[in-house]
């Protein structure tokens, strides 16, 4: 057995998962909630075995880690150090573009960047804190969510700003839910059964957090998330793109300072703000009941996707295949049918049954005569973390 560890840590909570690298089977999974606030939870999951919920306070990650850990205890899996622990970094900027051994410098490099995603890398640094001191002798491995972008040409990642300021401020497209948009497209090609190098892909991670990648031969060279994961599509509580004059008219006629207006963007905005919910099973239980803010919310979520396919398109000067993931892209078939309706003029063309038929494997959803094939593909972040970890840290069994 090779137990490797992954740890998603987030400002709140903590997911995890155990997976055997031996044959990449999940040994234990789970999630802490609400870590820092008066009632927290563990929910603990096992292959055949009913789930392990403790409910109770949890003050810190590292209290979380400990509730892990004795999880474990009670229900086997771990009961030494792993081989290796994999943790989700939402932001490498440009400094890190593979998985990296995290040491002292790694880890002050990492604590450098929380002013590009103050929402996201002091969770990951905490939870990559913890887990060092709990396995001081286990190597500690960041995997960055931005790390797939960094192959795309200056021309897509630069914004048309003052170049000594952008630079200075290191302000330039990133893009993040790279573990996720990189793992699809493998996974998509071996679908395919063709080669990843010869394939222009668009993918569609499409989730509470939204992006879209354009991929040639397998490397990203544009995608919808920028600076921040608060570009791009429209997601569940953040707006995506829009005007940056919308910023400033918000300040100067709504009388709103700039962490007022941060948060509106990005927790209040989106489909909550469209809709009044971020769930769109929600929201199309809303529609579907007759609200019209709730149709026009779908209806927006999707033409926004829809032209973003259409300009990765022309970006990849062809298209292969769509592919969908994520919670939304993986389960929401209503979506995936508005999306492809209006790519005809691509080669669209979306098999009704296929479409609405579930499946937790990779499948195609388009006609037999489209030109361009539609797949969905679940996604395995976690995997993918797993198997990044195991690369940089040699591979082998003890």
């Amino acid at each position: 057995m090779i137990p490797v560890l992954v740890l998603n840590a987030g400002s709140s909570s903590l997911k995890y998962q155990l997976l055997d690298m031996d044959d990449r089977s999940v040994c234990a999974s789970g999630l802490v909630e609400k870590i820092g606030e008066d009632e927290g939870s563990l929910t603990h999951r096992t292959p055949g075995a009913a789930p392990l919920t403790e409910p109770g306070a949890i003050p810190d990650h590292g209290t979380a880690l400990d509730r892990v850990l004795a999880a474990f205890e009670r229900t086997g899996g771990l009961t030494e150090a792993p081989f290796a622990v994999g943790h989700r970094v939402v932001h490498g900027g440009d400094r890190f573009s593979g998985p990296t051994v995290v040491d002292d410098d790694v880890l002050e490099q990492i604590r450098e960047l929380v002013p590009l995603a103050p929402l996201h890398n002091p969770a990951n640094i905490a939870g990559i804190e913890v887990a060092r001191a709990r396995y001081p002798g286990t190597p500690q491995v960041a995997v960055f969510d931005t790390a797939f972008h960094t192959a795309m040409p200056p021309h897509a990642w630069r914004y048309a700003l003052p170049r000594n300021l952008a630079d200075r401020l290191r302000i330039r497209r990133y893009g993040f839910h790279g573990t996720s948009h990189g793992y699809v497209a493998r996974t998509a090609a071996a679908h395919l059964r063709r080669p990843l190098d010869q394939l222009a892909l668009v993918t569609l991670h499409l989730g509470n957090g939204c992006s879209a990648a354009a991929v040639a031969g397998g490397r990203s060279i544009d995608t919808s998330m920028g600076l921040t994961p608060l570009g791009g599509l429209v997601m569940g509580t953040r707006s995506g793109d829009l005007d940056p004059g919308i910023v400033a008219h918000l300040h100067r006629e709504g009388g709103l300072d700039l962490d007022t207006i941060d948060t509106l963007l990005n927790k209040e905005s989106g489909m909550r703000g469209l809709a009044g919910s971020n769930d769109l099973r929600e929201v199309h239980a809303k529609a579907d009941a007759g609200d019209p803010d709730a149709a026009e919310a779908l209806a927006v979520f999707c033409y926004r996707i829809r032209c973003t396919v259409g300009a990765y398109a022309a970006a990849l000067g062809r298209l292969d295949a769509v592919v969908f993931t994520a919670g939304i892209g993986e389960n929401d078939a209503d979506v995936r049918a508005r999306v492809c309706a209006g790519l005809g003029v691509l080669g669209v063309e979306v098999d009704d049954v296929r479409n609405t038929a579930r499946s937790r494997e990779p499948r195609t959803i388009s006609a037999d005569g489209s030109r361009v094939v539609v797949l969905v593909v679940p996604t395995d972040e976690e995997l993918e973390i797993a198997e990044q970890t195991l690369a940089v840290v040699g591979g082998a069994a003890r």
